[in-house]
């Protein structure tokens, strides 16, 4: 691997991170309590359902090893931070949004691991090599939880500062992200050709999947109609980069961090459309039943 994945990616998840740190405040996580039922379902969602149904697809689909174990890495990723953006461009709860995003990065640290160890001893894509070992956990901590926490930190004492670093810090984050994903693609590129045909159909699929899990579970479990728009961009849009950076960098393998790859660049396009068909139907149910509406999805966006 090149220095500009092996020191780049890092770095550019890091920025991302921080970022995400400098948007937070202890009250982002205190507002689980005030909605618990949305966070529940959303969370249930995102930990349980997701990885089951990406084990289904990836045994139904006949992946090789590694590539079996990078789906099953990225259905354990949080969210992304482009979800909010998402969100708001659709009429969802961004604050919702940033509460989840806060909370599935903590939960993160250790279901992730959990997760790629299970997809590892299942797969065994490593010739009966041990996965995640406590050590490489606390490499995945230091990549999610570090620069988060030292985001809010500056956001707790120098607020003026993180106010006027908020967006140098997002359009950063975005350039440096291109310029090391571009470089990561071309020195892989033929990785990647060779692999793109046979990953994009089930990433097509999951992403799909994700996102209409994410709507329709709380609509029928009597969510808000926004608050359901924020679970699925929360639930479908993954924090690719993050799943990336854990397989070359911590598991060492280009070849593992593929189906983020892909998905990576697929879900940008699947999420705007499926915005565009909930956002349609959530504005015809508005017209059917405003006052169910403003009673479910009152919220502090």
């Amino acid at each position: 691997m090149s220095a500009l994945t092996t020191i780049g990616l890092p770095v550019a998840l890091g920025i991302i991170m921080f970022g995400l740190g400098l948007s937070l405040t202890a009250g982002d996580f205190a507002r689980v309590l005030k909605q618990p039922k949305a966070v529940i379902i959303a969370l249930l969602c995102q930990l349980i359902i997701l990885p089951a149904i990406c084990f289904g697809l990836v045994l139904a689909f006949q992946l090789p090893p590694v590539l079996a174990v990078g789906m099953m890495m990225l259905a354990a990723s949080p969210g992304g931070t482009t979800a909010n953006l998402y969100s708001h461009l659709f009429r969802g709860d961004v604050a919702l949004n940033i509460s989840l995003t806060a909370v599935n990065s903590v939960i993160s640290v250790v279901t992730l691991p959990i997760i790629t160890n299970f997809a590892i001893m299942y797969f065994d894509p490593f010739d009966s090599q041990l996965g995640m070992q406590w050590s490489k956990v606390l490499e995945v901590f230091a990549i999610v939880l570090v620069p988060v926490a030292i985001g809010m930190l500056v956001r707790r004492f120098w607020p003026g500062f993180a106010r006027a670093m908020d967006k140098p810090v997002r359009i950063a984050s975005v350039v440096i992200l291109i310029v090391v994903i571009a470089g990561a693609v071309a020195s892989n590129w033929t990785l990647l050709v060779e692999n793109f045909a046979r990953l994009s159909l089930i990433t097509i699929v999951f992403c799909v999947i994700s996102l209409t899990i994410g709507y329709l579970v709380p609509r029928w479990l009597r969510i808000g109609k926004r608050q359901a728009i924020a679970a699925s961009f929360e639930i479908g849009i993954h924090n690719a980069t993050l799943a990336i950076v854990i397989a070359q960098t911590v598991l060492n393998s280009v070849e593992l961090s593929l189906p983020a790859a892909v998905y990576g660049v697929l879900m940008f396009f699947i999420a705007f459309g499926f915005g565009f068909l909930i956002r349609d139907r959530s504005a015809a149910a508005d017209a059917l039943e405003p006052a169910d509406d403003a009673a479910e999805t009152a919220s502090p966006a």
